[in-house]
């Protein structure tokens, strides 16, 4: 990643990203030009995020804006075709894409100021809006 931590983005305070919950979106744009959504969640106490795209069809995730996790909490799921990704590492391990990956995005949690807080990492390929 060439971006530096200085370029970071203040996504959210920590503790609205809780374990299993709502997600967080942010619109982006790609490189490509064309625009598109990441999403913030937290997973075994730590934050992560992805672009908001099945890696089976190109498809957003959630089914209800921020609802990311299936009814355990325990993963990702599409609600489109029911693809199941572990939260922490993206890899699909159910459903029509077994194998391939979201992609992510770098997600870095400090101290500021205003409290602890989630920040996005952007890289040379996907920016913030």
């Amino acid at each position: 990643m060439s971006a530096g931590s200085d370029e970071a983005v203040r996504v959210c305070a920590a503790e609205e990203l809780v374990d299993g919950g709502m997600g967080i979106r942010r619109n982006a744009v790609e490189k490509s030009g064309g625009g598109s959504v990441v999403f913030f969640v937290r997973y075994d106490g730590k934050p992560f995020g992805y672009l908001n795209r099945c890696a089976h069809v190109a498809m957003e995730l959630d089914w209800n804006e921020g609802q990311f996790f299936e009814s355990s909490g325990l993963y990702l799921m599409c609600a489109t075709h029911g693809a199941i990704y572990e939260p922490d590492t993206g890899k699909c391990v159910g459903g029509p894409c077994r194998g391939a990956r979201l992609r992510q995005v770098q997600v870095e949690e400090r101290d500021t100021p205003e409290g602890r807080s989630v920040f996005w990492i952007p890289d040379d390929t996907l920016r913030p809006a």
